[in-house]
C-alpha cells in the first residue's frame, strides 16, 4: 500500500485559499476516483472537489468553516500501487516496530485528606458567588443573552472560559447554531467592508411608471398570445439606466483600494443582485447599453437563473460596474442599499403601487415606484448622484424617448 497526500487545489482567479463546506466523506471511508470528495469555496463559488484517486480514507484536513492554504495537506489516501501525480507519498513505515517502553513504576499514595467540617453560614456565604470570567468572556456573553451565574466554568479555580459559553448555548432551548461559512460568511465579509470603508450616500426618488406600465402590459400582451415570458420592469430599467450612464461615466466605475485609483467603465456590466438558496449573489449581465430589449431580458433571466441553481460560471459572478437590486413584489417604500464594492454605486429597485397624485393639475390616480440608490460619497458628489437618478427617472417615465422602436 501506498499513501497520497492530495493538497489543496488553485479554484482559479489566482485564489490563495479554501474554506471548506462539507466533506463528503470521512476517515475510513472507501472512495472511487472522481467520487465527490469535498466542497470548498472561494470568493466566488463553491466547487465540489472529486477524489484524485480510488483508496481508502487515512485522514482529511479542516471541518466545515476552516480556511485552508492552497498546497497545504487537504486529504491522505491509502492506495494500491505506486503513484505519480499531484499527490505526495508518505514516509515508509519502519520494517520493524520500536520495542515498547517499560512501564513506570506506580507512583506512591497520597494519604487521604483530611475532611474539614462545614462551616457555620454567615452572611456573606449566603451571597451568590462571584463569577470568574475576563472582561471578553463577560461581553461576549452578554451579546448572545447567557446568564454567567447559570453556567459551570471548567478554567483555572472555576474560571469560565470561550468552551463554556458554547457549551451553555448548545444547551440552551430555543437557541440554534449556524455556522457562517462558505457563500454566508463570503457576504457578510464583504458588506461589512463595504459599510465600513465606503462612506455612504443615499437618494430616494418616485417615480411615475404609469406609461411605463402600460407599454409593459401591452407588450406582455403580445408575448403570452405568442407563447413568449412576460416582461417584468428589470429589463425596462436595466435600458434606461444604461442609457442614463452615458452622461454620467463617474457612476459606473470602480475604486481600486489597493493602488488608490478609480477606475472609469466606458462598457455598462449591470449586477443582477439575486437571492438564492446560499444567499445573495450578484450574476451580471454585460454590455447592457448593445442589447436590445428581447436580448436583455433573455440574458437576465439566464443569468439570473444559473445563480439560484448555482451553475453560475465564476466569471458570470464578477465584473460588474453597477447593481441593480430589487426586492420585487417585497420592496417596500424605501430602501438603503449597500455598494457592491468595488463599485460606487447601486440602484434598488421599490414596489409600484397606485396613488391618488397631481397629475398636469389635476387629481389622477398613477402607479409610483421609489428608486432607492446609494453612493460612494468619496467619488460621487451628492448632485451628480441627485443628476443620474433624475435623468433615469426622465427616461422611465417617458419610455417612448428610449423604447420607440415598442411605442410605435
Amino acid at each position: 500500500m501506498t499513501r497520497f497526500v492530495m493538497r489543496v487545489p488553485d479554484l482559479g482567479e489566482g485564489s490563495v485559499s479554501a474554506e471548506v463546506i462539507a466533506w463528503k466523506v470521512a476517515a475510513g471511508d472507501t472512495v472511487r476516483e472522481d467520487a465527490p470528495l469535498v466542497e470548498l469555496s472561494t470568493d466566488k463559488a463553491v466547487v465540489e472537489v472529486p477524489s484524485p484517486v480510488s483508496g481508502l480514507v487515512v485522514a482529511v484536513s479542516g471541518k466545515p468553516g476552516d480556511t485552508l492554504a492552497v498546497g497545504s495537506e487537504l486529504a491522505v489516501f491509502e492506495v494500491e500501487g505506486a503513484l505519480e501525480g499531484a499527490g505526495v507519498p508518505s514516509a515508509a513505515p519502519s520494517a520493524r516496530p520500536a520495542s515498547p517502553a517499560p512501564p513506570a513504576p506506580p507512583a506512591p499514595s497520597a494519604p487521604p485528606a483530611a475532611v474539614a467540617a462545614p462551616a457555620p453560614a454567615t452572611q456573606d456565604s449566603l451571597l451568590p458567588a462571584r463569577v470568574m470570567a475576563s472582561p471578553a468572556t463577560r461581553r461576549r456573553a452578554s451579546e448572545i443573552g447567557l446568564d454567567l451565574a447559570r453556567v459551570q466554568g471548567t478554567g483555572p479555580g472555576g474560571r469560565i472560559v470561550e468552551a463554556d459559553l458554547e457549551r451553555a448555548q448548545r444547551g440552551t432551548p430555543g437557541i440554534t447554531e449556524i455556522p457562517v461559512i462558505g457563500v454566508r460568511r463570503v457576504i457578510a465579509q464583504r458588506m461589512s467592508d463595504s459599510k465600513r470603508n465606503a462612506p455612504h450616500f443615499a437618494y430616494v426618488e418616485e417615480v411615475d411608471v404609469t406609461d411605463l406600465e402600460a407599454l409593459r402590459v401591452r407588450l406582455n400582451t403580445a408575448r403570452k398570445a405568442a407563447g413568449g415570458e412576460s416582461l417584468t420592469y428589470l429589463p425596462f430599467i436595466a435600458r434606461a439606466l444604461a442609457a442614463a450612464l452615458a452622461g454620467f461615466p463617474q457612476c459606473n466605475a470602480h475604486y481600486d483600494a489597493a493602488r488608490n485609483v478609480l477606475l472609469r467603465h466606458a462598457a455598462v456590466h449591470l449586477g443582477i443582485a439575486t437571492q438564492t438558496p446560499d444567499g445573495l449573489k450578484v450574476p451580471v449581465v454585460r454590455d447592457v447599453a448593445r442589447r436590445d430589449l428581447d436580448d436583455l431580458t433573455t440574458e437576465i433571466r439566464r443569468v439570473t437563473e444559473a445563480a439560484r441553481s448555482g451553475r453560475a460560471r465564476r466569471e458570470e459572478l464578477s465584473g460588474s460596474t453597477i447593481t441593480l437590486t430589487s426586492l420585487g413584489k417585497l420592496g417596500g417604500i424605501v430602501s438603503t442599499p449597500i455598494l457592491n464594492a468595488p463599485e460606487v454605486a447601486i440602484i434598488g429597485i421599490n414596489k409600484a403601487v397606485e396613488r391618488v397624485v397631481v397629475h398636469h393639475g389635476e387629481i389622477a390616480i398613477c402607479r409610483i415606484m421609489n428608486l432607492s440608490s446609494s453612493f460612494d460619497h468619496r467619488f460621487v458628489d451628492g448632485y451628480d448622484a441627485a443628476a443620474l437618478i433624475q435623468a433615469l427617472k426622465a427616461r422611465i417615465e417617458t419610455p417612448q424617448d428610449i423604447f420607440g422602436d415598442l411605442t410605435t
